[in-house]
């Protein structure tokens, strides 16, 4: 079986794949590194265990990761509770057969980019709903092509609160009634947060496609994407799993065998 690992800002997301067939999949608060690999042995085995899925059939691990800061831990857990190698994405060795038309891009986007190509193999506009919003343009051969970068909908809910005295803390909801005026200070939050977003959205996607000079199937991935999913034409798919997908489908391009052997040549 396959430990995939995808460390975000925000959380980081743990799923065992057997074979193509995705097991489990568990979350836990990223916390800047400050938890050890024994930490994370104890919180991941607990919970393998509750699925009936035993350490010692985990023979492959592959990890993604934008915070740098808890990468070692990561590396401890997979090598001392798992007697797994861990193919990291972005180091060299990991072969992920697509060109990247960019420069510095964060590993969870090139991930989403083989994640979503997938799904269509039509160019594809990949938008997920993490600790930030991205946007990233995938063409019809699974190249990543660029992208852009927006706050995330929970960072501009937490600014919105911290610095205005009057603003109480709120959730990203649907306005009832899809309502766009609001009648109070709360209504009118969660008016100009939901609907903004959803405005964005539909305005940078025409733009994407504008500039593309086609139009392209729009994958939306991260934890709000549901909630957005449904308010606007722009958002053809919704794929929760995308980065696991991407993962696996990494893993699998590196494997000399679906046995769980990693290349290393």
């Amino acid at each position: 079986m396959l430990l995939a690992i995808d460390a975000g800002n925000t959380n980081i997301t743990f799923a065992v794949f057997d074979g193509m067939d995705l097991r489990a999949e568990w979350r836990i608060a990223t916390d800047a590194g400050q938890r050890t690999a024994d930490e994370y042995a104890v919180w991941l085995t607990q919970l393998m265990a509750l699925k009936g899925v035993r350490p010692e059939s985990i023979d492959a691990a592959i990890i993604c990761s934008v915070v740098p800061t808890v990468m070692f831990a990561l590396n401890r857990l997979c090598h001392d509770y798992f007697n797994a190698r861990p193919l990291v994405v972005g180091e060299a060795g990991c072969r992920l057969e697509i060109q990247v038309f960019a420069q510095g891009v964060g590993a969870d986007r090139i991930v989403n980019a083989v994640g979503a190509h997938l799904i269509t193999r039509m160019p594809k506009i990949v938008i997920d709903f993490g600790t930030a919003t991205t946007l990233d343009l995938v063409d019809g051969q699974g190249n990543y092509c660029g992208g852009i970068i927006a706050p995330g909908v929970n960072l501009n809910l937490d600014a919105l609160h911290r610095v205005s005295a009057m603003l109480p803390r709120i959730t990203a909801d649907r306005p009832p009634d899809d309502r766009v005026i609001g009648t109070d200070t709360i209504s009118a939050m969660r008016s100009g947060v939901y609907w903004g977003y959803v405005s964005m959205i539909e305005g940078l996607v025409a733009r994407v496609n504008r500039e593309y000079g086609q139009p392209a199937t729009v994958v939306a991935t991260g934890g709000l994407a549901p909630l957005f999913g449904g308010a606007t034409e722009a958002i053809q798919i919704v794929a929760g799993d995308l980065t696991m997908r991407g993962l696996r489908e990494i893993y699998r391009r590196n494997s000399a065998s679906e046995t769980g052997e990693t290349k290393t040549e």
